[in-house]
């Protein structure tokens, strides 16, 4: 491991003349110094492409191929900054991303020009990587030796966009230091080793592969192996065939690798560890049976700001421990919720009072968003870190992920954790996936829904959530929506705005129990109002108008 460089360009110029197999990708592999000889090349080039007075970013909408690991070694021995393109925007949001982050080089491959077609980008320079133009034009500079002089760890090294739910996404600023110390730091918490494989399958204009799968990788000198786009049924076969032993996850990945169906061979593998969010205790601990593959769920902030580490003795459910500095606060009054009370089978007794939004009063690594000072401040409100997450902790100080600030449920005056309803309900047999949402109540303030995605038997439902002896009586949800495959954006996380946004006016079929009821029944027209809950008279043909909603164009 290199623990002395301070870079990434430091990182990448220390692989030159290892031999070793450093990119994997398909039936293709580069060495490590054929990495470092590959940036060193595109870093050339970059610098003779990008203006004198312009921002050094670029844009790369690519999938996961060996160019895009390359064009982040290049930009970090040109002193530039990698602005990663979701290839799932559409024209004008497309171009904003690119845009807004004043890129003048965008890099692309021809499966991703359709997306291109008909967009203002002028002054971009277009790269099509593979294109007889682009490789002749890497063969000018194929002479060229990385050198890490002209980076410094405070450079900008990534703009990566967060989440755009409530407005557009806000690219997200990060350092090569940063970056650099967040590879060492993984890498000594995993004990990850130049003899490790990272199997990189989430994509990489999202920050977690770059961060936490990458990044690593870079530090001790590791080979990555990656996949173009992340394949359920591929997952396995992939780990075999390059040996991996460490990957990275988000989102639904582990709930669609377990919906592959087991097989007498799943311990066949060299896998030893997974690293993510959002799997659930439910689904970790089915991924470690079947497989023998311990999950290590960790929260950290999109932006850095705020991270928190599992630990041995972490009580089923937790985050981990809070670290000092980080504090669970009421927004509006800014003080301190006190601890959770839990009774004997795990309930959750005093919410309303003890969730919270996390905040970081300590030193915080956030970097900032570029050109968005509104969001910025937002985030450093009072100088503290506020993470826009909820949580609540147990008188250990243990923290429990609560949901986002958006995913508040208040339910007769409780406060509601979306994420300890959606951990009950994953236990759920026909249950795939699960997300738990509020939906308005003139009365209650809110009432629960939720979307599972898989089989639904109303019957067996009810009775499956009789016997949760850790499910309060306002968290059983009031309305369950059924759909096949549940909607998520293109990093796999379920898109929760949009659940939320449709509520009882979507084209899926609805279950609802009556208030004071325990049995489900189907959602129609023929329902009568209720004046004293959200079932509003109608007076359109079709259900979906209920609580003024328009029916979806499809």
């Amino acid at each position: 491991m290199d623990s002395r460089a301070s870079t990434v360009a430091e990182l990448i110029t220390a692989r030159w003349g290892d031999d070793r197999p450093g990119l994997r990708w398909e039936d293709r592999t580069l060495t490590h110094h054929e990495v470092a000889a590959g940036a060193a090349s595109r870093a050339a080039v970059l610098t003779d492409l990008l203006p004198p007075a312009a921002e050094p970013h670029l844009a790369v909408l690519l999938d996961n191929t060996p160019e895009f690991p390359l064009w982040l070694g290049a930009a970090a021995l040109a002193g530039a900054a990698v602005a990663g393109v979701n290839p799932t925007r559409r024209g004008a949001e497309l171009a904003r991303d690119i845009l807004h982050t004043e890129c003048r080089v965008l890099v692309t491959e021809r499966a991703h020009l359709p997306l291109l077609e008909g967009l203002d980008l002028r002054g971009v320079r277009l790269l099509v990587t593979d294109t007889a133009e682009y490789t002749g034009l890497l063969s000018r500079y194929a002479d060229a030796r990385p050198d890490p002089s002209r980076a410094t760890p405070r450079d900008r090294f990534l703009l990566y966009f967060t989440s755009g739910s409530t407005g557009a996404p806000k690219a997200a600023l990060c350092s090569q230091g940063r970056l650099a110390s967040a590879g060492r730091s993984l890498a000594d918490r995993f004990s990850l080793s130049a003899d490790d494989v990272h199997y990189v399958c989430m994509p990489m204009f999202h920050g977690n592969a770059v961060i936490a799968d990458w990044a690593p990788a870079l530090v001790t000198g590791a080979t990555v192996a990656l996949r173009r786009r992340f394949s359920a049924s591929g997952f396995l076969p992939d780990v075999r065939r390059y040996g991996a032993t460490y990957f990275t996850y988000v989102g639904r990945a582990i709930q669609y690798v377990l919906a592959t169906g087991p097989r007498p061979d799943d311990h066949d593998h060299t896998l030893r560890l997974g690293f993510g969010t959002e799997a659930g205790a439910v689904d970790a601990a089915a991924f470690e049976r079947r497989f023998g593959v311990r999950l290590v769920e960790g929260y950290g902030s999109s932006e850095g700001g705020a991270a928190v580490q599992w630990s041995p003795g972490t009580p089923t459910g937790a985050v981990g421990r809070a670290a000092p500095g980080l504090v669970v606060l009421d927004r509006e009054t800014g003080q301190e919720c006190p601890a959770a009370v839990f009774d004997e089978a795990g309930r959750l007794l005093n919410g309303d009072e003890a969730i919270g939004e996390l905040v970081n009063q300590g030193p915080s690594p956030f970097e900032g968003y570029w050109r968005n000072p509104r969001a910025e401040a937002e985030r450093r409100k009072d100088g503290w870190y506020w993470t826009g997450d909820l949580f609540y902790r147990d008188p250990d100080g243990y923290l429990y992920f609560a949901g986002r600030t958006d995913d508040r449920l208040r339910v007769d005056g409780e406060n509601l954790a979306a994420a300890m309803i959606e951990n009950i309900l994953a236990r759920y047999e026909g249950a795939e996936a699960v997300c738990v949402y509020a939906v308005p109540d003139p009365v209650t303030g809110d009432q629960v829904m939720a979307t599972i995605a898989g089989s639904f038997d109303p019957e067996t439902f009810a009775g499956f959530l009789a016997a949760q002896p850790d499910l309060g009586t306002k968290m059983a949800p009031r309305f369950v929506r059924v759909v096949e495959r549940m909607p998520v954006t293109a990093t796999n996380k379920i898109r929760r705005a949009e659940l939320r946004r449709e509520g009882l006016g979507c084209p899926d079929p609805v279950w609802w129990r009556r208030p004071g009821e325990c049995t489900y029944r189907r959602l129609t027209d023929a329902d009568p109002g209720n004046a004293e809950g959200p079932l509003a008279p109608t007076r359109g043909p079709s259900s979906v108008r209920r609580q003024g909603l328009e029916p979806r164009t499809r």
